[in-house]
């Protein structure tokens, strides 16, 4: 271990090398770590997005439709796919932020069976605000690694996604 001060995942390896000292927990170390800081980040975000009336999940779709430029509309089976939801988990956030008038569905211009999901000029306002607010809650945990760590780190966990990527295709 670093110099670093310790935390529940070094109290859980400790734990782990008193009665299986033959294990070899460097994974459950950076692995415990990403589940832990992913789980606090997640609910820093929900925390950040709850003053404009969506959740992480609402506001994952308000962003999707944000990124894809003008006009900013995509089919629901393009956010689903984008998202990696189902289309029964997609069309009750699109019920709900079409409730909350943050986007429309309407036919597709180019495909007469398909819709069009089109970021309303509310939904563009409440995104482009909830991205600068979860950002500052990111920047606000990031600001305790100077700019070299942080794009180290940021270098390595592509490293580690490009690798459970290649895995899945077995």
């Amino acid at each position: 271990m670093s110099a670093q001060r310790k935390d529940a995942v070094d109290a859980i390896i400790d734990q782990w090398a008193a009665v299986r000292p033959d294990l070899d927990t460097r994974a459950m170390e950076v692995f415990g770590r990403i589940y832990r800081l992913s789980r606090t980040m997640g609910d820093r975000a929900e925390k950040a997005y709850a003053p404009y009336g969506i959740s992480r999940g609402e506001f994952d779709v308000l962003a999707t439709l944000r990124r894809a430029g003008e006009p900013y509309a995509l089919s629901p089976r393009q956010l689903s796919s984008t998202l990696m939801l189902t289309t029964g988990g997609m069309t009750g956030r699109l019920d709900k932020l079409e409730r909350a008038a943050l986007l429309r569905r309407s036919p597709d211009p180019h495909d007469r069976r398909g819709l069009q999901v089109t970021l309303t000029e509310k939904g563009l306002t409440v995104v482009d605000e909830a991205v600068g607010a979860g950002l500052a809650a990111q920047t606000q945990v990031l600001s305790t690694l100077d700019d070299e760590q942080a794009d180290q780190l940021a270098d390595l966990l592509r490293e580690l996604l490009a690798g459970t990527q290649g895995s899945q295709q077995h």
